[in-house]
């Protein structure tokens, strides 16, 4: 009989090819999202009418919820959240209040599973964002970091703040529990408000010699691509050594700066284009990078693909399926 598996915010890019992939190794996997930023589009659809993939459409914002949640699961991910620097900024009370109501629903839902296994939770790299304003900060920065916070009138310190105590309420929840910080992951389905998709469809559309305009160029960066991120979340899930954990999700084999991020997306669509550098992106930092070194002692796992190759994987599906079909991937 095999395994169920609920994933909350599962329309989304990290959430869908989550799901595929714990389908394709024998896993019955159930997707729930309200669709407010992941979509149906025709790879969730096809999945779907397929039999790869259950998809029901919640809103977990109703205490009510798990009503429409199905039966009984081994594990769950959460990974619905109000996300992205633009909402942050234009609502960082709802981002604040539905991000915690989100969870506390959800841990309700588990916490009446029979047989539950593993909870696993979507934090963020921004909880180390006061850390590194206030103090020092390690680079490459290792889970055991003491967290600090920001000033709590930045608008930007509610995403923050509500993914640390997102982080407590899993821990003392009484749950198995296995928390996770993601840091830059990319690739296809995942909108266009991120640095890659962005320049690969600018540089898509624009004729040679034409002037990009690149936020941040010199901050630096380790990008995970999604194949290697839903490998190491596989595992984290299945070993026993990864519950009652908080690692980080990411690489720090290959750090690069903006700058050369947004030259790889234009040689990858073929054309010379020339770079106008514009203001930084308010509170991004000047260096991000995970200490990965716990994550694969106890998930055993580790990225194994190149920025270049992760960059041209993705260029394919969105030149395929939004750039010349007009499909959509996130809003």
């Amino acid at each position: 009989m095999k395994s169920r598996v609920l994933i909350t915010g599962g329309a989304g890019f990290l959430g869908f090819a989550l799901g595929k992939h714990l389908a394709q190794h024998n896993y019955e996997v159930t997707l729930v999202d309200n669709l407010a930023r992941g979509v149906k589009d025709k790879a969730l659809t096809d999945a779907v009418s397929g039999g790869v993939l259950k998809f029901e459409e919640v809103d977990l914002l109703d205490p009510e919820c798990r009503q429409n949640l199905g039966g009984q699961y081994e594990f769950i991910f959460h990974l619905a959240a109000i996300i992205g620097v633009a909402h942050v900024m234009e609502k960082p009370y709802e981002v604040l209040r539905d991000n915690v109501a989100l969870l506390t629903n959800t841990l309700s839902f588990a916490k009446r599973q029979k047989n539950l296994k593993r909870f696993l939770f979507a934090s963020t790299s921004e909880v180390y964002a006061g850390t590194l304003k206030n103090f020092s900060l390690p680079i490459p920065t290792p889970e055991e970091t003491p967290l600090a916070l920001t000033e709590l009138s930045d608008v930007r310190t509610s995403y923050m703040l509500s993914k640390i105590y997102g982080e407590a309420l899993c821990l003392h929840s009484g749950l198995p529990i296995t928390v996770f910080r993601p840091h830059n992951v990319y690739g296809p389905r995942m909108g266009l408000a991120h640095i890659i998709p962005e320049q690969l469809k600018k540089a898509h559309e624009a004729q040679s010699g034409s002037i990009i305009q690149v936020p941040s160029a010199d901050h630096r960066r380790c990008f995970l691509y999604i194949d290697d991120a839903v490998e190491m979340l596989k595992s984290m899930m299945e070993r026993p050594q990864c519950q009652g954990e908080t690692l980080n999700l990411g690489q720090n084999m290959e750090e690069v700066t903006v700058k050369r991020v947004a030259e790889l997306c234009w040689e990858t669509v073929g054309k010379k284009l020339l770079m106008e550098r514009v203001a930084a992106t308010q509170g991004s930092p000047v260096r991000r990078v995970p200490e990965v070194e716990k994550l694969v002692s106890l998930a055993d796992c580790c990225a194994t693909t190149t920025l270049r190759r992760g960059v041209g994987e993705t260029y394919k599906w969105y030149r395929s399926h939004v750039f010349n079909d007009a499909d959509i991937s996130a809003t």
